[in-house]
């Protein structure tokens, strides 16, 4: 570990740092995310012989001082590897990171909703009794959810959400209050959206938006993370991914949360494709993913909304999925996800020391890794921060951890 805060906004001196400390390999989480919390123009000085991008900024970096992009086949289909300036890492399952199965802080989920409190607390009721927060409304048929930023949703997407309201009788949508400023105009974006112009004096002619708003509710921030995380479970039956950015962190939360997501899966940008990729590593690619496009996606949402021995069943199974010991499920096992990883990274780096120019890498699973991970590899290897976390009884509240601001490298 090296804390180099002091650099945070140095590059120049960072870059030097990193050189004199012969860092092999350099990854960038943040890629073109968060502009301004970290120092701008470090890659482009090389101070490390392998640079990598990976995870919160999901594309290509369009620049010839990025090496590396991990990624998974189905996330980015080798046929788009053309869309790509850097190579690709190709990681088994799923290329994106969670640690939801192992982190003492994140509840597991159960098959049973707890019972409803008031006022909430986080890990109590379920989505027909805390009503996203609206007390005096009434008890929803289904809710769905999107706890993504607003600049993540477009016009398209949100005409696609109004259909399903329509269609779904007594049903409501949650949202994220991100940011609060934002609220009016989305609103007014949904009343305008839901009404029509006359064609013969172009006036205005209102529709259904304010019946629609009134099932339309927003979420105020939850800066405790793994609070927030509990909500998806406490609030959602169904989340509607956006497009063509997907949640990628918050998707993980709700699927952890045995919170199933809808999304598109007819784009070719990395970041609409992420849920299509987790759908297929979890057993849902027939059931959730839509590959055709903007009509099946409100079809397949509109069909679980009105078929809850569907939903249930899938929500059954997602949980099941996070639950699974012993071993555990690919998705959520993260001491497999590491192994893989660093399988990645020895690849890279061996084609380097073989001076060879980079190519795009395929991890292939040996077969002990295919095995999966049993409680006492976690046993004898324990998250940081404490023992390994026995699958019992969950309590109703996740436990706040500090959090640092320092850079890592």
């Amino acid at each position: 570990f090296h804390d180099v805060q002091k650099y945070k906004n140095n590059h120049i001196d960072l870059a030097r740092y990193i050189q004199s400390h012969n860092i092999h390999i350099l990854l960038e989480w943040d890629g073109y995310a968060r502009q301004g919390d970290r120092a701008q123009g470090l890659f482009a000085l090389r101070p490390a012989p392998i640079q990598i991008w990976h995870q919160e900024y999901l594309g290509t970096s369009g620049a010839t001082f990025v090496d590396y992009l991990f990624t998974d086949k189905v996330t980015s289909p080798e046929k788009l590897q053309h869309l790509y300036v850097e190579k690709l890492i190709y990681l088994p399952n799923h290329f994106f990171s969670k640690g939801h199965a192992v982190q003492h802080e994140v509840v597991p989920p159960s098959l049973a909703y707890p019972l409803h409190a008031t006022p909430y607390k986080p890990g109590s009721g379920s989505p027909q009794s805390n009503k996203c927060l609206q007390p005096n409304a009434d008890e929803p048929s289904i809710v769905y959810c999107n706890y993504n930023k607003f600049l993540k949703s477009n016009p398209e997407t949100v005409r696609s959400w109004i259909r399903i309201l329509r269609e779904v009788p007594g049903s409501m949508l949650c949202l994220l209050e991100n940011p609060p400023q934002g609220v009016a105009y989305y609103r007014k974006f949904i009343h305008e959206a839901a009404g029509s112009v006359d064609s013969s004096d172009g006036t205005f002619v209102h529709g259904d938006g304010d019946e629609l708003n009134r099932r339309i509710h927003f979420l105020p921030w939850q800066k405790n993370p793994f609070d927030h995380q509990q909500r998806n479970q406490d609030f959602c039956n169904v989340m509607l991914d956006s497009w063509p950015y997907n949640g990628h962190t918050t998707a993980q939360d709700s699927l952890y949360g045995g919170v199933p997501i809808v999304t598109r899966s007819d784009g070719d940008d990395m970041s609409s494709r992420v849920t299509t990729s987790a759908n297929v590593v979890l057993g849902f690619e027939q059931q959730l993913n839509a590959y055709m496009g903007t009509t099946d996606y409100e079809d397949i949402a509109i069909r679980l909304g009105l078929n809850p021995t569907e939903l249930n069943q899938i929500r059954t199974r997602l949980i099941h999925t996070a639950l699974q010991r012993n071993p555990m499920h690919p998705y959520w096992d993260v001491p497999r996800y590491v192994t893989n990883f660093s399988r990645g990274l020895e690849l890279v780096w061996t084609r380097y020391l073989q001076g060879k120019a980079p190519d795009h890498v395929t991890v292939e699973e040996s077969d002990e890794t295919q095995q999966g991970t049993y409680d006492h590899i976690l046993e004898e290897h324990p998250p940081e921060g404490g023992k390994h976390r026995q699958n019992t009884k969950p309590s109703s509240r996740a436990k706040p951890v500090a959090s640092s601001s320092s850079e890592e490298l």
